[in-house]
C-alpha cells in the first residue's frame, strides 16, 4: 500500500475537527444546500453485509468478488445505511457513512471559510499526536491496561463481531478517550478522506502527486482487523476512487 519507505515533509501549522462528522451534521448541510450526493445520484450504494436485512440481502446476487461481504444494495446512502428499509434513528450521532470524496469537499466548502481535508501527511502527525513511530493514536499497545481504544473488529471475521469494545458496528463520533492532541475516533469506526492523489511512488520528494485516478483515505473502520484489514494503525493508508 506504499507505506514505506518513511519519510520526512514538512507542513504548516493547521486544525482538524475533533470529531468525525456525524450524521446530524452532515443533516444540516443537506438541509441548508439541498446538497444530493453520489450515492443518491447512482442509486446504490456498497454495504456490508451483516447491515443489510434478509429480505434486501436475498434480492441480491451480485458481491464484490475479492470481498463477498460487500453487497451493492439499492437506495443504500447517507439517510439509510443499509438500504430503504433503515434509517438514522438513535444513529444520529454516528458518523455519517456513503459519502464520496466529491461529498466531503462539498460538505468542506459549506462550513466556514478555510475549511477543507487535510492532506495525508498532515492526518498522520494528528494521528500520533506529532510523535514518531507510532503505531497507534494512543502508542504501540493495542489495548492499553486491557481497555479498548477504538472502535475495530473483535471475533471471527467476517462472521462474528462480539463487540468487545462495546460498539456493534458504528458507535457515536464522541465514543472512546482521545489522543493527546484531542482527536476522538481518528482510527476505526469508519474511514477518513484525506485531500491527497493516491500514489506508491515516494521517491520523487515530498509532494504528492497534483493528479491520479483514486484519493487516499485513512484510519481504517470498524470492520478492520489483524484477519483482514489491518489499517487502524496511523501509517496504514488504502485509496478509492473520489
Amino acid at each position: 500500500d506504499g507505506e514505506s519507505p518513511g519519510r520526512r515533509v514538512t507542513i504548516k501549522p493547521y486544525y482538524l475537527d475533533k470529531y468525525e462528522v456525524s450524521n446530524a451534521e452532515f443533516a444540516r448541510f443537506i438541509e441548508a444546500t439541498g446538497y444530493i450526493t453520489d450515492a443518491e445520484k447512482f442509486g446504490d450504494s456498497f454495504v456490508v453485509e451483516g447491515e443489510v436485512s434478509a429480505a434486501v440481502s436475498s434480492s441480491i446476487d451480485q458481491a464484490v468478488a475479492a470481498a463477498p461481504w460487500w453487497l451493492p444494495v439499492p437506495g443504500a446512502d447517507w439517510l439509510h445505511p443499509g438500504g430503504l428499509d433503515t434509517d438514522l434513528d438513535g444513529r444520529w450521532d454516528h458518523p455519517v457513512v456513503h459519502v464520496s470524496w466529491m461529498d466531503a469537499i462539498a460538505y468542506c466548502t459549506w462550513m466556514p471559510p478555510g475549511k477543507r481535508l487535510p492532506t495525508e501527511a498532515e492526518w498522520e502527525r494528528a494521528c500520533r499526536s506529532g510523535k514518531e513511530n507510532r503505531l497507534y493514536p494512543w502508542g504501540n499497545v493495542i489495548n492499553p491496561n486491557d481497555e479498548h481504544r477504538s472502535n475495530t473488529w473483535q471475533g471471527e471475521f467476517p462472521r462474528v463481531d462480539t463487540g468487545e469494545d462495546g460498539c456493534l458496528g458504528r458507535c457515536p463520533v464522541t465514543s472512546f478517550p482521545p489522543n493527546t492532541y484531542g482527536l476522538h475516533n481518528i482510527v476505526g469506526n469508519v474511514w477518513e478522506w484525506t485531500s491527497d492523489w493516491w500514489t506508491v511512488d515516494h521517491t520523487s520528494g515530498q509532494s504528492p502527486p497534483s493528479s491520479g485516478t483514486d484519493k487516499v483515505k485513512k484510519g481504517g473502520s470498524y470492520m478492520c482487523t489483524k484477519q483482514y484489514c489491518y489499517r487502524y494503525r496511523c501509517a496504514a493508508r488504502s485509496q478509492n476512487s473520489p
